[in-house]
């Protein structure tokens, strides 16, 4: 048995970190990581009352940690949590989803417990495996999965991508009505009390957070909470800020009335895709992920979990229709197929991919009915005739990127008219340098025209970079990966320029013509850069439209001393 302290707090007074834990079920713990004097969670989002991490222990007959931590608990939260059970005992570790705010100790409790199973989202694993760098256990799971612990502790687990990370999982335990929701539902709220007893005091922060992370993906909220419908709910168990026990029916419909009334004025894609069949699923997610970075919202609809009557009225709604190609052999998914087709219309872009589990139905035709009602192709049919890796998925990336930018291209017309004359002109008058940034993961390379870029740091040697969100290279500029600044000569950089800042197709080579070789750390240099500099990103901090990108300095080459780095001069300073 697990050796339980209820209500046990351990304090750093120097730095107002505080642990404490409680009893919150039968067999459940919660460990609360309290930072009290925190003012800031992403560039934008200033706290008034800090935050907490909350992580949290299930003994069944085998023994489950939901969550971690952040890395700056470290000490604190592993000194606790082998003073309440025995690591080398822990069978299975619960990863909502992989932001480092709760997946910061990963790798931690790996050194600690290396027999034990992580269980997460399809890609959260695939994240993971990228984040530690050494090989674990695992279990895949997905929406409608379960999960005995024994001792009544059954858990299911309900999809929730997207909120607000693309892996989050919720997870529900049958024996304590308890639903585990990481950051849906939470506050940054830092108080002593576990659960939320005086809802005055929360509600401000509660929309606040809502307000900052969840209404970007209101279509998301709506279809997490019709997913949660069924359950019985006790205790929403957040990642951030106080449980809710007494106030989580109000609260949830405040978050379904405010992701109603954001989803009425938003654009939408409705993408159908056969879960489990072939490589859909990875390739629906990947277009998703495109699709979402140009902050388009994105519905996800497995063709034999659906009704023709939604079908009708997400169709109606969509500005766009992607298609994963379902099994020939599948009446039910073809009956909502040709629910599709009657309500679509010709104002809609549209686009198709074969799902490659090798009786997929023929794409063409089918391309061809809508080309005959009138819809605009958003990028050329994907074709996939095995298993997906990742060129595909940036295949599929890139074209989602695509579709969203075309459909957007009203709105970002607007945004550039829409600001003071004299204040683009004003900054305008900020100046940068030239530069290429390029970047290779495996097989697969991608580049970009960069000018917004600083030295940000000395001790250690970094550079900051802003990338907006909708650029291809955005998915080679995670943390741990690795990339190369090229720094552009004077007078001697206009083709290459010209080069790179052209539309290139989804996969297409960006180097073609380009002369290049290998830097250490497997990215392009560009012969001709006047200078190069290998990084490896430490950190992304989000930021509107654009990602702060912040990578410490590996090392680098002068090519010609004496010739100064070509600078840019806009006219304006609302676009590029």
């Amino acid at each position: 048995m697990v050796a339980l302290t209820d209500n046990k707090q351990t304090t750093k007074s120097t730095t107002r970190l505080t642990l404490q834990t409680s009893e919150i079920a039968s067999e459940t713990t919660a460990i609360r990581c309290l930072d009290w004097d925190r003012d800031r969670f992403d560039i934008e989002f200033g706290l008034q009352n800090g935050t907490t991490y909350n992580s949290f222990i299930i003994q069944g007959e085998k023994l489950a940690l939901v969550d971690t931590s952040h890395a700056k608990f470290r000490q604190l939260y592993l000194e606790l949590l082998t003073g309440l059970i025995d690591p080398s005992q822990l069978d299975y570790l619960i990863i909502s989803h992989t932001e480092p705010d709760h997946s910061g100790l990963v790798k931690d409790i790996l050194a600690l417990a290396p027999q034990v199973t992580i269980v997460g989202a399809k890609v959260a694993i695939q994240f993971l495996e990228n984040m530690v760098h050494q090989p674990f256990a695992h279990q895949i799971v997905k929406n409608g999965d379960r999960l005995d612990l024994g001792n009544g502790h059954q858990l299911e687990f309900v999809s929730a991508p997207n909120l607000h990370w693309p892996d989050t999982i919720f997870t529900y335990d049958y024996k304590t009505q308890v639903l585990y929701t990481c950051d849906a539902f939470g506050m940054h709220y830092c108080d002593e009390p576990t659960f939320d007893e005086d809802l005055s005091l929360i509600e401000a922060d509660f929309e606040y957070y809502y307000d900052c992370l969840m209404k970007p993906n209101a279509r998301s909220v709506l279809a997490a909470i019709k997913r949660m419908g069924k359950l019985e709910l006790g205790i929403i168990a957040t990642g951030h800020g106080p449980l809710l026990q007494y106030h989580h029916a109000e609260l949830v419909d405040r978050y379904q009335q405010w992701s109603k009334a954001q989803t009425k004025a938003e654009t939408l894609v409705a993408l159908f895709y056969a879960e489990d069949y072939g490589c859909s699923d990875d390739l629906a997610r990947a277009i998703a992920y495109g699709i979402t970075k140009t902050g388009v919202a994105v519905e996800l609809i497995n063709w034999n979990d659906t009704e023709p009557q939604e079908v009708r009225e997400l169709v109606a709604q969509a500005a766009g229709l992607v298609i994963g190609m379902p099994p020939q052999s599948d009446s039910e998914a073809h009956a909502i197929l040709s629910t599709v087709l009657a309500a679509a219309h010709s104002k809609q872009a549209i686009a198709l991919f074969e799902s490659g589990g090798g009786e997929d139905e023929p794409v063409y035709p089918l391309r061809n009915k809508f080309q005959e009602i009138g819809l605009t192709e958003a990028f050329p049919p994907i074709l996939v005739k095995e298993s997906s890796d990742r060129a595909i998925n940036q295949v599929c990336d890139e074209a989602g990127t695509d579709l969203g930018q075309w459909l957007t291209r009203d709105r970002t017309v607007k945004q550039i008219k829409a600001i003071d004359n004299s204040l683009q002109k004003a900054l305008g008058r900020i100046s940068n340098g030239l530069y290429i940034i390029t970047a290779q993961k495996g097989e697969i390379s991608s580049a970009m025209v960069a000018s917004w870029v600083t030295q940000a740091s000395m001790t250690p040697l970094g550079i900051a970079i802003a990338v907006a969100k909708d650029r291809a290279i955005e998915s080679f500029l995670h943390v741990g990966d690795r990339f190369v600044l090229n720094v552009l000569e004077e007078g001697n950089y206009q083709h290459l320029i010209k080069h790179f800042l052209k539309r290139f197709s989804p996969g297409a080579d960006r180097f073609e013509e380009i002369k290049t070789v290998p830097a250490s750390n497997g990215s392009p240099i560009i012969a001709e850069s006047l200078a190069y500099i290998e990084c490896e990103v430490s950190n992304r901090i989000e930021c509107s439209d654009h990602w702060i990108v912040y990578s410490t300095v590996q090392t680098g080459r002068l090519a010609k001393l004496d010739v100064l780095t070509a600078v840019h001069h806009r006219k304006v300073g609302n676009h590029y």
